[in-house]
């Protein structure tokens, strides 16, 4: 595995190799949200015995006997032929501007919607709301509504979105100091109509629970819920979480029908005190 930091998964590697982070490795961005490509050069040389991920993939492919170009090639190589350069959007450019520069805007007119007359990436160009491609691939060619996986039961009767966690972003900022000060512990938030029917008042420790497995969490009563659905702001790390459990205890390894993502929205509960 590798990582930056002693996270949960890095507990169960079986080796654990350091990796760079983005200061101190070649990358290119893709446009985000907003108009620009932009080239990541190094602001400082790897720290120790760090290497970046592709370097790793190098040295294991030297190693294990590949030679395929595409394991030789360097990162500044690889950048350039994951685009298109010949794209209307990049043809104004080249690679070597985008090394030099740093950055390189893209052929947009920031004024013009670009769906504003079509356009789409569909086969017809249009937006489609029957769509052949998906009737082609056997499922409903147009919009339906899918019950949920788990429906609220009389034993699980709420159900449990797990957004991130404002101030976490993602898991690898669990790692940081200030902004576990600023999450200090796992929240739920129970719509007061549920919590009194559950004897919960703003603040106490609950255990929320189903088949697969519990959690602990302070409750924070509020109206920005909806009666019947509790909202558990996720992402710390099992060993900092209360009980050493976060919400992945609870959630299924279903996925969903289109896509093969995964439903971690779909998941019912319930919630007593601790």
């Amino acid at each position: 595995m590798l990582e930056h930091f002693q996270t949960d998964t890095a507990d169960y590697a079986d080796y654990l190799l350091p990796a760079t982070t983005q200061l101190e490795h070649f990358d290119v961005h893709k446009s985000y949200g907003h108009w620009y490509v932009m080239a990541n050069h190094p602001a400082i040389a790897p720290v120790g015995l760090a290497k970046s991920n592709s370097e790793i993939f190098r040295l294991l492919a030297r190693a294990m006997g590949f030679t395929e170009p595409e394991f030789q090639a360097s990162d500044v190589e690889l950048g350039r032929a994951v685009f298109d350069w010949q794209h209307p959007r990049l043809a104004h450019s080249s690679y070597e501007e985008l090394l030099d520069k740093a950055w390189i805007h893209l052929g947009l007119d920031k004024t013009v919607n670009p769906f504003a007359t079509g356009g789409f990436p569909t086969a017809s160009g249009r937006c489609e709301f029957y769509s052949d491609a998906l009737k082609a691939q056997g499922f409903d060619p147009l919009p339906d509504y899918l019950p949920p996986h788990e429906p609220p039961t009389q034993q699980y009767p709420l159900q449990m979105i797990s957004p991130p966690a404002r101030n976490f972003l993602n898991t690898t900022f669990v790692n940081v100091d200030s902004l576990r000060k600023s999450e200090p512990k796992q929240r739920l938030l129970m719509h007061p109509v549920d919590a009194q029917s559950r004897g919960i008042t703003d603040g106490d420790t609950v255990t929320m629970f189903n088949d697969r497995g519990q959690c602990r969490s302070v409750i924070q009563v509020s109206e920005r819920t909806r009666p019947g659905l509790v909202v558990a702001p996720s992402i710390w790390w099992h060993k900092l979480a209360d009980g050493g459990r976060n919400v992945n205890s609870l959630t299924s390894q279903n996925i969903t029908d289109l896509g093969e993502g995964p439903t971690f929205y779909d998941c019912a509960v319930e919630v007593s005190r601790a």
